[in-house]
């Protein structure tokens, strides 16, 4: 398989990944109901967190939470509490209102970041994932942590173009989005969506 062969293969099989809805697409639209900016914020979180976990399987880091038990269930049982944590929250203090432009140009963009990256970051599956799927789509005769990490940055400009089409999809629907109802309905159905996602991370196992 050659160079270009295998950046086909691995973006038509990234794209179908990228495009299958789980908790960052979850947290993104949720971002969104802020404002794009706020939901922008989020996408460059999520994906500076794969992008770390991509580098961190091209060094090899990656390799220990394949192989270490240990390593892996640290990882998991922090990354499941986070996402708990975000969903009762979302559950138990939704939001009445949007913020106010201030800040959503503020804090709520700063949060929404922090959120996008330490969710990523806290998720073990990612680097388990780059780990097994990478290999298959590398390559004779090239450096495999430099084009695995190439591949990952394929993940992630992927993921940044979808994410750039659901928030273009919400602007026309901002008014809409902003009523205090449909503020607390979001807040809500993304809090069931963090706690599933944190329950199957929890449940989830290292093969």
């Amino acid at each position: 398989m050659t160079i270009t062969q295998s950046l086909i293969a691995f973006t038509a099989a990234a794209t179908v990944l990228t495009l299958t809805p789980g908790v960052d697409t979850a947290m993104v639209l949720r971002s969104a109901a802020t404002g794009p900016r706020s939901a922008t914020f989020a996408a460059i979180g999520i994906g500076l967190g794969c992008l770390i976990w991509g580098g961190a399987v091209s060094l090899g880091l990656g390799a220990l939470l394949a192989a270490s038990e240990m390593a892996f269930t640290i990882v998991k049982w922090a990354g499941a509490a986070y996402l708990l944590y975000l969903g009762v929250c979302l559950l138990l203090k939704p939001r009445a209102a949007l913020a106010v432009d201030s800040g959503a140009t503020g804090g709520s963009a700063r949060e929404a970041f922090t959120r996008g990256l330490v969710t990523n970051l806290l998720n073990p599956k990612i680097g388990v994932f780059y780990i097994t799927f990478l290999p298959q789509f590398i390559p004779t005769g090239v450096d495999p942590a430099g084009f695995s990490f190439i591949l990952a940055g394929v993940h992630v400009v992927l993921g940044t173009l979808w994410f750039a089409v659901l928030i273009a999809a919400t602007i026309p629907l901002g008014r809409f989005l902003a009523r205090p109802r449909v503020v607390k309905t979001m807040d809500r159905l993304t809090g069931g969506v963090f706690i599933a996602f944190g329950l199957k991370l929890a449940l989830s196992r290292q093969g």
